[in-house]
């Protein structure tokens, strides 16, 4: 698949049937490490596997109480270890939070950063991203102990899927004799999936994946969609284990697309579980990226980075091979390869952030990957769900209110609360199109500040939360908008109809 705004963008499902070639790494240099510890002098050594050790130097004063004065500069000169050296209640590391003793040193949310100690300050028990400190509460400096277990989480709801493909092809006659019949081929892919929702003792579940997983143009399907999918779970990625799965609906514009699993006895005895959610829209850049899928089709894994930007467009032709598709994303530096399409990315608490969709592949480029955010994902889930299942449709059907919205300004705002940096937009009516459900309510110049469906009320400060609702309402629905009319805020409601009503 080409992109425009990159050398080429590859769709991340790997066909089984091609060859692959195996690369390895020898990394030099000593042993792995056996045991650290901090001596007397407060100097870091490090012992490795052959016995073999280190000294990093001196790291943090051990207590004060080798030294009466600190005239040495160990334990009191220097301010490792407090003035008086003798236990450094005083000194001036418990400002910057190095090792915590009096238990302040959490106030700048800076104590944890190098987790050498700091566990009896009051803020920054764990030492490492400061949850019970002031101004640590969402920060995202990730304990390296909490991603086996946020691993563990998004492990238990993630599957492996394999769909498999028949196409008619036509003999070209070359050879004497053979003809200009046709032969039919058979081929499979391999993707990832998150189970959505689960019902255990019946043994059903719902799973989103991404549609290009279980699409392909070259079918003899008519829609396209694989009529023979299999689905995997962690730890039972096995022939004797496979569970069939039916395709309920899905988008070639959004690229996502539903399964279904019915009276499974594998999934009733399982240890599965259906994914815990994050809102997207609190995704900052730096914030965790666990990706869980099936890269190359060798079995689910997990990889590890973070969020390199947290909303923006990527534009390319979709799995027909001929549409051309804008998708709205997140960037990650985690580590994706072909198979990881349909899988889960994940934050430090184990809760999808994003459906793994696509990555650059190019000489000049190194772990850019793309996931389509969760809010996005669940809204098309839900709404696939809703308009599919049981039913003989197989699209989504999002609502059109006939209005262009633009953004007329755009900031970065700084919480100094919190120490996190967000963009604001303003986002402001274009144009209003006649005939649509909108029309003589909202009026172009409108600036929108926020939208009410189901007494839920969201704040409009990016261009696509207004976009995004339409995914979540339902025929009946009335939207109630607050908007900045001539500089006087003024509410408008506006009712959903099954005219506005567009398959996607």
């Amino acid at each position: 698949m080409k992109t425009k705004i990159c050398s080429l963008i590859c769709a991340i499902c790997v066909l089984l049937t091609l060859s692959c070639v195996f690369s390895s790494c020898n990394i030099g240099g000593q042993s792995g490490i056996d045991s650290a510890k901090i001596n007397e002098d407060g100097e870091l050594i490090i012992i490795y596997q052959d016995g073999s050790k280190q000294n990093l130097g001196v790291v943090v004063g051990a207590d004060g109480k080798d030294g009466s004065d600190g005239v040495d500069g160990k334990d009191g000169i220097d301010g490792t270890n407090g003035v008086d050296g003798k236990d450094g209640k005083d000194g001036k590391d418990g400002e910057d939070g190095i090792n915590g003793v009096d238990g302040k040193d959490g106030k700048d949310g800076q104590d944890g950063q190098d987790g050498i100690d700091g566990v009896d300050g009051s803020d920054g028990q764990d030492g490492i991203d400061g949850e019970n400190g002031k101004d640590g509460e969402d920060g995202d400096i990730v304990n390296m102990t909490d991603v086996p277990t946020a691993s563990a989480k998004g492990l238990r709801s993630a599957v492996s899927i394999v769909c498999n493909f028949t196409k008619t092809v036509q003999n070209s006659g070359f050879f004497p004799g053979m003809g200009g019949g046709s032969k039919t081929e058979e081929y499979a892919s391999a993707g990832s999936g998150v189970i959505y929702k689960i019902n255990k003792s019946a043994g059903d579940a719902f799973i989103i994946t991404n549609y290009h997983v279980v699409y392909d143009a070259s079918s003899d399907t008519e829609n396209g969609i694989s009529d023979d999918i299999s689905v995997y779970l962690y730890g039972s990625e096995m022939s004797s284990h496979a569970i069939s799965a039916t395709y309920v609906g899905g988008s070639l514009y959004y690229d996502i697309a539903v399964l279904r699993i019915d009276g499974s006895d594998i999934l009733k005895n399982s240890d599965a579980s259906y994914v815990n959610i994050a809102n997207s829209d609190s995704v900052m850049v730096g914030d965790t990226a666990i990706a869980i899928g099936n890269p190359q089709g060798y079995g689910i894994s997990a990889s590890f980075g973070v969020v390199s930007v947290d909303s923006e467009y990527i534009t390319m032709t979709a799995a027909d091979g001929k549409t051309e598709v804008s998708f709205r994303v997140m960037r990650v530096d985690t580590a994706v390869n072909s198979g990881n399409s349909g899988g889960g990315l994940y934050n430090k608490n184990g809760e999808l952030i994003g459906i793994v969709n696509a990555k650059i592949v190019d000489d000049g480029v190194e772990n850019i990957g793309y996931a389509i955010p969760s809010n996005i994902a669940i809204s098309v889930a839900n709404n696939i769900i809703d308009y599919c299942y049981g039913k003989d449709n197989e699209n989504v059907q999002r609502a059109l209110l006939g209005i262009s919205v633009s953004v007329s300004s755009s900031r970065a705002v700084y919480n100094s609360q919190t120490g996190l940096i967000s963009i604001v937009e303003t986002v402001e009516v274009y144009e209003v199109s006649d005939g649509s459900i909108a029309s003589g309510i909202l009026k172009a110049g409108d600036v929108l500040v926020s939208a009410t469906l189901n007494g839920n009320k969201k704040d409009i400060t990016r261009r696509y939360h207004i976009i995004d609702l339409m995914l979540d309402v339902r025929v009946g629905d009335v939207v109630e908008f607050a908007v900045l009319r001539g500089g006087e805020e003024a509410s408008v409601s506006v009712e959903i109809t099954e005219d506005c009503l567009t398959a996607y």
